[in-house]
């Protein structure tokens, strides 16, 4: 019989020749693990993998050891397991019968490797593809974002995923043979996304505001890993590294971090002279030598168009494998699986020469993908072949602009659907500067009074926006001359952009002083650090840092008379809100009590705003009073909705306040509330669906 050889090399037909051969077989390639039965209980497939792994020192130490964890397995089943949703569980003699036989083969492959690999494979029966549905408990919600909020566990019996559960997003985990009803909420994970687990699939690493974070997956203390303002994938390796993308910052790379936590390294740079602004959703490839990830081509560029590129870890060389796509994964089956404009792409995948071979095929559509400039798609699969996903395909982000007053009643503006972002009311709040976001993000200018809307910005991608107090003229972070940098320019058009400011780093508008003379704006680095720095607009503009800490800092926002720096800091790992002496010295006050960001002073500057809650559903109020010295009132809840919202950690707003500071400016998902997915489709034995519709050489 032939042992089998790992993908790439070679044929099924070559013959071992040397005993050399076997042994380097034996070192390079993975047994089948497939074939074992999917009644096989996680313990067991656990244990299998523990005693067929390459380092001698990770497997058990002798046949004792097995039999200990055997019988340890044996006592944790349940009698009274209930029938499985993707085969019917078999009956307890049966199974402790299969155990006795596995344990059997647990030590014959303990005492020789190279006899599992030279034994003939039995032909693996071809089961049918089975689909169907699983709904979530009535009342929660799929939370759909910037990340893939869905996993399944390598073996396949268990899936994460992030719901909405009484206005509180945080993770959730079904045993997969069980049925619905034994939904499992994780306690520590409110304001999770972005899930994904272990090899052995004992833990969940997920993302929650600012940082990396894992538990147990049957509950328990969460641990956090490290920092992660924004974070865009994450993939566990078998040599418990954590491979994760951090930040959303141009000129963010991939960063790695021990599974048990520390301080990251940074693994890849982003070659901006080509274009590359961020590096998204890694994979580590099996055996860990070389990672899969997509290229994000420019800030809020559509991923339709981002190269999918794999990383050799040996010799630091990179190769684009794709042009256009997102989400990359390898499959057992020998592809590369990859999201394209809602569906999933695939395509022959050589994993360790790193090439693909052949042409991308179609293999399934309708896969969801929401907040589509994040390059995020809501799909997972086991590897033993079942596919989960969330249905209904890439959905173009279409928003409205919505006046909301301080008891939640809305009008609507007439403004057309756009996808639009950070909205700001001019001072007199006649006009609106607004940014649409495509392929080219520019700023336009809509006229509330006469129903009109006009491009403001033409060259670069042009973010951020703010009014100067005398509503002359427009500042904004562009990328028209290389880095994130702020420009400027009149708000009717009549004159050129004006570059204010020359770095590396991107570089945010914040609010300018009461006579516009000094402009006060948020310094971002590679490694997700944020400073405040102000700046006069006369003379020589030279910047000035005025506040950095060995935490970060943003969203800064001066109040109307020029006296007090309002503005956002992590330093207690929550974000809050705090206020500060401006231009100083003096201490300095806490605003928020629960967490708050997004802030925004009233016109009169007897008040802050902020938003609240899971995902920002909350408009915060506090009464302040400055005179004869600064204090600060009671947070109250004005009023609660699904409005466009920043995540918590991010330096900008996605609403203004009309000028008697009555009214809010918001942005509305276009059908957000009807659209909010409630089930996921299920594939069973998709693999075989995918070797058919794009057979592998």
């Amino acid at each position: 019989a032939k042992p089998p050889l790992p993908p790439g090399r070679g044929s099924d037909t070559d013959e071992p020749d040397t005993v050399q051969e076997i042994i380097a077989r034996v070192l390079q390639a993975e047994p089948d693990w497939p074939l074992l039965p999917n009644e096989t209980p996680a313990a067991v497939r656990a244990l299998l993998r523990r005693c067929l792994r390459k380092d001698a020192q990770q497997r058990p130490r002798d046949a004792a050891d097995i039999r200990l964890e055997l019988d340890d397995a044996r006592a944790a089943a349940s009698p009274s397991a209930s029938t499985v949703v993707m085969h019917a569980a078999a009956p307890a003699p049966r199974r402790w019968l299969l155990l006795s036989a596995l344990a059997s083969v647990v030590v014959a492959a303990f005492a020789s490797l190279a006899n599992w690999y030279l034994r003939p494979k039995p032909a693996r029966p071809q089961r049918p593809v089975m689909r169907f549905t699983v709904a979530l408990p009535a009342g929660d919600g799929l939370f759909v974002g910037n990340a893939a909020n869905l996993a399944l566990s390598p073996d396949g019996t268990r899936l994460a995923w992030v719901a909405s559960r009484g206005g509180r997003a945080q993770l959730f985990v079904r045993d997969m043979n069980s049925d619905i009803s034994e939904v499992k909420s994780i306690a520590g994970t409110e304001g999770a996304y972005g899930p994904f687990f272990s090899p052995d699939g004992q833990w969940i690493g997920f993302f929650a505001p600012g940082k990396l974070k894992k538990v147990p997956v049957g509950g328990g203390a969460t641990l956090t890993l490290c920092d992660a303002p924004a974070g865009r994938g994450a993939s566990w390796g078998s040599d418990d590294m954590i491979f994760f993308t951090p930040n959303t910052t141009p000129g963010t790379g991939i960063s790695t971090v021990p599974a048990a936590g520390g301080r990251p390294q940074v693994l890849t740079t982003p070659d901006t002279k080509k274009a590359e602004n961020t590096h998204r959703f890694p994979e580590i490839l099996p055996g860990g030598k070389a990672l899969l990830f997509a290229i994000q081509a420019a800030a809020n560029s559509d991923p339709a168009t981002w190269p999918i590129a794999a990383l050799s870890l040996e010799t630091g060389v990179k190769k684009v494998l794709i042009q256009g796509g997102t989400i990359p994964h390898y499959v057992p089956s020998g592809h590369l699986l990859y999201y394209h404009s809602g569906t999933l792409m695939a395509v022959p995948f050589d994993p360790i020469r790193l090439e693909v071979n052949g042409n991308p095929a179609p293999v399934l559509e309708g896969v969801l993908s929401t907040l589509g400039a994040s390059g995020a798609a809501h799909f997972t699969f086991s590897q033993i072949g079942s596919l989960v996903y969330i249905p209904g395909g890439a959905q173009g982000v279409e928003r409205t602009l919505v006046w909301v007053d301080r008891k939640g009643v809305e009008q609507p503006i007439p403004a057309p659907p756009r996808n639009y972002g950070t909205p700001r009311l001019s001072p007199d709040g006649r006009y609106v500067a607004v940014q649409i976001i495509g392929q080219n993000t520019a700023n336009w200018i809509y006229d509330l009074n006469r129903d009109t809307l006009t491009r403001l910005t033409f060259e670069g991608n042009a973010t951020m926006l703010m009014w100067t107090p005398d509503g002359k003229r427009i500042a904004f972070t562009s990328n028209k001359a290389g880095p994130e940098n702020l420009f400027w320019k009149p708000a009717d058009g009549s004159g050129p952009e004006e570059r204010l400011t020359t770095s590396e780093y991107r570089q945010l508008p914040g609010s300018f002083t009461p006579d516009g003379k000094t402009l006060v704006f948020t310094e971002q680095t590679p490694k997700g650090a944020s400073d405040i720095w102000v700046m006069p607009l006369e003379g020589n503009r030279k910047p000035r840092l005025w506040l950095a800490e060995s935490f970060s800092e943003n969203a800064a926002r001066l109040s109307p008379d020029g006296h007090w720096m309002a503005y956002s800091s992590d330093e207690s790992e929550v974000w809050e809100v705090y206020v500060r002496p401006f231009p100083g010295p003096g201490g300095k006050w806490q605003i928020s009590t629960d967490g708050g960001n997004e802030l925004v002073w009233s016109p009169r500057g007897n008040e802050l705003f902020y938003r609240a809650g899971p995902n920002r559903e909350k408009m915060m109020a506090v009464e302040i009073t400055t005179q004869p010295t600064f204090s600060a009132g009671k947070p109250r809840l004005l009023f609660e909705g699904t409005y466009v919202a920043y995540r918590p950690g991010q330096p900008g707003n996605y609403y203004s306040v009309s000028p008697d500071g009555q009214r809010f400016l918001m942005l509305k998902e276009k059908g957000t509330t009807a659209a909010t997915p409630i089930q996921m489709n299920v594939v069973l034995e998709w693999f075989e669906e995918l070797k058919q519709k794009v057979p592998v050489k």
